[in-house]
């Protein structure tokens, strides 16, 4: 695994544009990333937020890993990306409020928190019963995890407590691979508890997200 300041693995073109085309070269990319990720390793990506540090959310040993990787405690609940509709429907239960809520608001960045299906490792959820669920808003992400076929974690690519990265160098984490998107907006994204209706911490969107939970009221 690399260590943060010698992270050798890296794409030299920045990719600092989260609805440009993916090119040929970034193509390369993130079949490597894929790659990485389909054997438990730890990639660092971009999104439309901050660098995320992804493993396979469906691998017990990725998961562990990433929790190694931040010196996070273990229980404490880690959120998740996807790349669909579909996804959050095989990883969480949704109800009618939840679906408009969705259909608004994502791909975006904003991470919601809904009722868990046992599909994941317990260690992402901590006991809560809940998931995290981020859909970004980013062509990188997006390839990445629609090319694993898998949810993968969704936490920010730094040691538990410290600056969130906006830029590579920021990254303080231990990964096997790197995609280097640029400078990124570092807003982080606002976390919404759909099943009780509440605001866990405002972020990106956060003026919307409120005018629309008081219209559902």
């Amino acid at each position: 695994m690399t260590k943060p300041e010698n992270s050798a693995c890296s794409c030299t073109n920045p990719y600092n544009f989260e609805r440009a085309e993916i090119t040929p070269a970034m193509d390369a990319v993130i079949e490597k990333a894929v790659q990485v990720l389909s054997r438990d390793g730890l990639v660092v990506y971009p999104t439309e937020t901050i660098y995320g540090l992804g493993a396979d959310a469906l691998s017990e040993i990725a998961v562990y890993k990433v929790y190694e990787a931040k010196q996070r405690p273990m229980g404490k609940p880690i959120s998740v990306a996807v790349s669909d509709i579909e996804m959050i429907h095989g990883i969480a239960y949704v109800d009618e409020f939840a679906e408009r809520f969705i259909s608004k608001f994502l791909p975006g960045p904003v991470t919601v928190v809904l009722p868990v299906k046992s599909c994941l490792p317990s260690d992402l959820t901590g006991g809560t019963g809940t998931i995290g669920i981020r859909y970004p808003d980013h062509a990188v992400a997006l390839s990445i995890i629609a090319g694993l076929d898998s949810p993968i974690t969704a936490t920010s690519a730094n040691i538990s407590g410290e600056i969130s990265p906006v830029t590579s160098d920021q990254v303080n984490v231990a990964h096997d691979f790197l995609i280097d998107g640029g400078v990124l907006p570092g807003t982080p994204s606002t976390v919404i508890n759909l099943a009780e209706r509440k605001i866990e911490r405002p972020g990106a969107m956060l003026e919307e997200i409120a005018a629309f939970l008081k219209e559902e009221r």
